[in-house]
Formats: structure tokens, C-alpha cells, sequence
């Protein structure tokens, strides 16, 4: 009876836990090739996602499952070398409020798509164009300014920094000024 009722129990939570949040693993080839087609402004700065991308809700900046991909690829493909936890090191920080080629969605993924110079390298072989999209939502995650619902899931090693879905880099900038850009000009 008690076995019963526990699995009756977890299937009834797997059901409403689909119903939440429906999870698509693989996009349809038509849609995954639109992805590829954003359209950058001519300065590679910013620019406009397809219109697939929001027909599908933004997935890649929303849905926990996605964010969890992306965590999992700055992992795996030792981001962490060059960004740190975010906060940069040899490569620029997500936390400093400074995103040399702006914060937005299409700006990240032709960064990891496309490389851009003094050290960033292209990954365009190296990944599929929905793990891109899936690494740049992480990697917007992690320098957002505004709590996210959603979230990737958690790390298991000692906390370094406040999660991801609060919105890090608001809370790490509240600290102070994080010294000077010489690039860029002093930080605000």
C-alpha cells in the first residue's frame, strides 16, 4: 500500500513537474539552423536574435534546464580558465559591470561563436549552435543584475560567490569600484 502510494506520488510530481516546465532536448534541424541567423549591428556589438528564438520563449535565458546545460559546458570546455568563476583573471570578468562587447544574448553568442581578438577563441567547431546559445544564457546568467527565476543547478564545492539567479553581479558591484579599465576608462 505504502509503495503504492510513493509511486503514485512521484509519477503525479514527474507529471506536474512537465507541465511546469517542458523540456525539449532537441530542437527540430529547421530551428536549430535558425538559430545560427541572428543579425549583428555592423560594429559586432549587439544585435537581433532570430524570430525562432522568440517564438520559443527565450529558452535559453529562462529555462532552468538550459542554464543547467550551460553550466555544465563552461565546465567542461575550461571557461573557468580564462573567467574564473566570473570574476575574470586572464580573461575579462562577467561581474564588473564592464561587457566589452555588451550584455545582451546575440553579443555573447557570437562571442563564443565567432572568438573575438586578443584571446578569445571561436568554438564554432567545437559546439552545436544550441549549445552556444545554451553557454552564452549561462554565461548572462552569471553576470545578470536582475534575480532570474530560474536557475542551474547548484555546485557541490564550497560557495564562492552568490548563486546565479540572484543576480551576482549587482550584489558583487554593490562592494565598490573594482579598479580601473585601462581600455575603458575608470569603472563607475
Amino acid at each position: 500500500m505504502a509503495v503504492a502510494a510513493l509511486l503514485s506520488l512521484a509519477s503525479a510530481g514527474g507529471v506536474l513537474g512537465y507541465l511546469r516546465q517542458p523540456r525539449e532536448l532537441r530542437f527540430e534541424p529547421p530551428v536549430a539552423a535558425d538559430l545560427d541567423r541572428f543579425r549583428l549591428m555592423s560594429n559586432g556589438i549587439g544585435g537581433t536574435p532570430p524570430e525562432s528564438y522568440f517564438a520559443l520563449g527565450k529558452p535559453y535565458e529562462a529555462d532552468a534546464y538550459n542554464l543547467s546545460q550551460g553550466k555544465r559546458l563552461y565546465a567542461w570546455f575550461g571557461c573557468g580558465t580564462c573567467h574564473g568563476d566570473g570574476r575574470g583573471g586572464v580573461g575579462p570578468s562577467f561581474l564588473d559591470g564592464w561587457w566589452l562587447y555588451g550584455p545582451e544574448m546575440v553579443s555573447i553568442v557570437a562571442s563564443i561563436r565567432d572568438g573575438r581578438p586578443h584571446g578569445m577563441p571561436a568554438f564554432r567547431d567545437r559546439l552545436t549552435i544550441e549549445q552556444i546559445w545554451q553557454l552564452a544564457g549561462y554565461v548572462q546568467t552569471i553576470g545578470s543584475y536582475s534575480p532570474k527565476v530560474a536557475a542551474p543547478s547548484r555546485n557541490d564545492d564550497k560557495q564562492t560567490r552568490p548563486a546565479e539567479n540572484r543576480g551576482p553581479a549587482i550584489i558583487l558591484f554593490d562592494e565598490g569600484p573594482v579598479g580601473v579599465h585601462p581600455d575603458q576608462g575608470p569603472s563607475p
